[in-house]
């Protein structure tokens, strides 16, 4: 099978649904069910014999980060929605209170799967070595090691807490982690209440030193009930629990907010007090302990999670140790485009030559941050523009920004305040900014600015010339070694120029009237979306093949939606690889049925947005038309964001698209879950056979693939399946 058959192989045999009306709300499925969909599938991975075993605990404590993160966020919402009264239904037509049932009972099956995982690899970590003990494992060394410990490195950050009429019952921040005690002196008799905060500064796992070639590790909680001696002299433990709090993190702002730094800056404090959404305790907690905590907290009893096994399991991830090669994905190093390789690595030099796409993380997001800092040093360079959605923490291309700043070129920085959970990291890298010197815009109140863009203007003779990258993941250099993005790299004078009436847009509100090869949210992106996807409808109505590929990591826009169905009626067949959230029903004889969605979940985070138009003629097809975008297919991304949809019109860059990133994605095997009409995904992975095609892999091991940054339909390598 060779490239081009993976774009057009034949589709399943559609479904009937009679016992569904179709023609309202059951032809979308929940949002917030088919997140928690998305996050069976990753723990499904810490369930997967084929995963490094280290990979597997990754992907539990993955798994458990995003469930927290969905509480604290989209549960929290839901919550006051429900407890407002407000029955508006969602697309699906469920109110806020009948979600949250189901949502309740879909997240209790999922703790719970969590746990049998964990108890499945720490067998599998102790036959390799790994072993996490608990006190009645410890050897008289181990004891005198773990005492010598606790006192220098924990007693002194602990800060116990009677609960007493004096000492009422203390706050817990989002995320605490506490131990409940009840205690008795041993002398008097007298019975005393504590709270035992679990330091978050400290690792959550205390390694015990170990033979060669072994780790053994105590959680810190066993390491605080093994010593509480020290914190309660005289007292003896008669009864305990630990329980950890998630609150409503979602942030609200003034509609008026006249500093918007500051804003932010009391919302954050805010969001650390948000209401308690969930709170998980130790099964078979003492009755006493579990009311007092429940009470104290404001927690009805459907909010509350009786644990069996281990709190907090996101902190799992201390465990996936680096020195464990063997039990560890196989060591990837990204490649360098050959094409600036061969110009001695001058940035400028090699998109002059042509337009260049990178497919991270396979090559180097590296390119992108020596693109600005060889414009910061860049005695032609006059002007950087740049937008900061998420970054890293010591971000290389902040630093990039300030050195140009401070060498005298025009920098603005568009640092979006309300990128979610980096809000206090964005603060910080846009006053270390202003300090150098740059212009740092915040863009609008209401909209959040997730467009990822980036312009250097260079004098080049007499003339100056824009240089753009336009990506559609974050400008962050750690998460693009593990997410899947794409780059593209221009010095098309249009790009440009559109480039720079965005960032005019941005900075000073006014809407640009005319956009030369760009669209953008919330001005025409979607309605750019509609007329694309109507215009595949028409060729397939005039009996041309209508056809249309596209990746992303949600949809759920109800209109986009919509005209996918009405273009699957017309004809057009519609190949979707949706990592995260679909609420379109796929494969139903009469709505659907030239739809089909997979959603990968592998080694790496599929992020890239992508959507190809087969423009009235059957792919591969220099008459094809591609995109690629930062927003994904959401009511938040095409209405109440600054997002771009970029058209790509070089034919080499349009073939590296669609006969190779969007090929091996569809033939992917081993990664993939296809989404079936009754919201369930399935995924055959035959023991007989360990050679399933894997998109992933493939790119790792062909860097003649993208080598180039620009390679043609004629340079990419037959894609086989691997039963071929």
């Amino acid at each position: 099978m060779t490239r081009s058959d993976f774009l057009s192989e034949p589709f399943e045999t559609p479904v009937d649904l009679p016992e569904l009306d179709l023609s309202g709300p059951a032809r979308f499925f929940n949002r917030e069910l088919s997140w928690l969909a998305f996050n069976w599938r990753v723990l499904d991975e810490a369930c997967n014999p084929r995963v490094p075993l280290l990979e597997r605990v990754r992907f539990l404590s993955i798994s458990a980060a995003n469930l927290d993160e969905f509480y604290t966020v989209r549960v929290a919402g839901l919550r006051e929605l429900a407890r407002a009264g407000n029955t508006t239904p969602a697309a699906d037509g469920r109110s806020p209170a009948e979600q949250l049932v189901l949502i309740n009972e879909e997240a209790r099956r999922l703790m719970a799967a969590q746990q049998e995982a964990w108890e499945t690899l720490t067998e599998a970590m102790e036959a390799q070595g790994i072993s996490l003990m608990g006190r009645g494992d410890l050897t008289t060394s181990d004891e005198v090691y773990l005492r010598d410990y606790f006192l220098a490195n924990v007693f002194p950050v602990l800060s116990p807490l009677a609960i007493d009429p004096a000492h009422p019952f203390p706050f817990i921040p989002n995320a605490g982690f506490c131990l409940a005690l009840q205690l008795g002196h041993v002398e008097t008799g007298r019975e005393l209440l504590a709270l035992l905060p679990v330091p978050h500064q400290i690792d959550r796992f205390v390694a015990l030193p170990s033979e060669a070639g072994k780790a053994r590790f105590v959680p810190l909680e066993e390491l605080l009930m093994g010593n509480l001696q020290a914190l309660f002299p005289g007292y003896a433990v008669e009864g305990h629990c630990a329980f950890r709090v998630l609150r409503d993190s979602d942030l609200e702002l003034e509609e008026e907010a006249e500093d918007l730094v500051r804003e932010f800056e009391i919302a954050l404090k805010r969001r650390r007090r948000g209401e308690v959404v969930r709170l998980k305790i130790t099964e078979n907690a003492p009755d006493a302990l579990r009311e007092l905590v429940m009470r104290e907290l404001h927690v009805t009893p459907d909010e509350v999670v009786a644990v069996r096994g281990l709190l907090g399991m996101a902190a799992v991830k201390e465990l996936v140790l680096d020195d464990r090669r063997d039990l560890l994905w196989p060591s990837f190093t990204p490649r360098v485009p050959e094409r600036v390789q061969d110009h001695d690595g001058d940035m400028f030099a090699a998109i002059r030559q042509k337009d260049m796409l990178l497919h991270h993380p396979y090559e180097t997001f590296d390119m992108v941050v020596r693109f600005l800092e060889q414009a910061a040093r860049d005695p032609d360079v006059l002007a950087i523009k740049q937008t900061l959605y998420r970054t890293s923490r010591d971000s290389p291309i902040v630093s990039a920004l300030c050195e140009a700043a401070e060498a005298g070129k025009s920098v603005t920085a568009l640092v979006e305040l309300k990128a979610r959970f980096d809000e206090a990291a964005n603060i910080r890298q846009s006053r270390r900014l202003e300090r150098a010197g740059a212009h740092v815009v915040y863009g609008f109140l209401n909209y959040k600015t997730h467009a990822k863009i980036s312009a250097v203007v260079r004098r080049e003779g007499d003339r100056l010339v824009t240089y753009t990258h336009y990506g559609t993941g974050n400008y962050h250099p750690i998460t693009a070694r593990i997410y899947t993005d794409l780059s593209l790299f221009t010095c098309d004078a249009a790009l440009g120029r559109d480039a720079t009436r965005v960032f005019n847009y941005v900075s000073g509100y006014a809407e640009p009237e005319y956009l030369e090869n760009l669209s953008i949210s919330p001005n025409g992106l979607k309605e750019r979306l509609l007329e694309l996807i109507a215009a595949e409808a028409a060729h397939a109505r005039a009996g041309r093949p209508g056809r249309l590929w596209a990746k992303m990591n949600a949809l759920i826009e109800p209109e986009v939606i919509d005209a996918l169905y009405a273009a699957s009626r017309d004809g057009v067949r519609i190949s979707l690889v949706i990592r995260g959230v679909c609420g379109l029903r796929p494969g139903v004889a009469g709505l659907s049925e030239n739809i089909r969605v997979k959603s990968i979940v592998g080694r790496f985070l599929e992020h890239s947005r992508i959507v190809c138009f087969g423009n009235g003629r059957d792919l591969p097809s220099d008459q094809a038309r591609v995109f690629i975008s930062s927003a994904d297919w959401m009511g938040r991304n095409l209405d109440r964001r600054v997002e771009t949809l970029v058209e790509i019109c070089n034919d080499t860059v349009k073939a590296q698209i669609v006969s190779q990133i969007m090929a091996a994605n569809l033939a992917d095997e081993a990664q993939s879950w296809v989404l079936a009409p009754d919201g369930s995904f399935s995924r055959e992975l035959p023991e007989c056979r360990g050679d399933l095609f894997n998109c992933h892999r493939f790119f790792m091991e062909n860097p003649s693939l993208s080598g180039r940054g620009t390679a043609g339909a004629g340079d990419v390598p037959r894609l086989t399946h691997s039963h071929d």
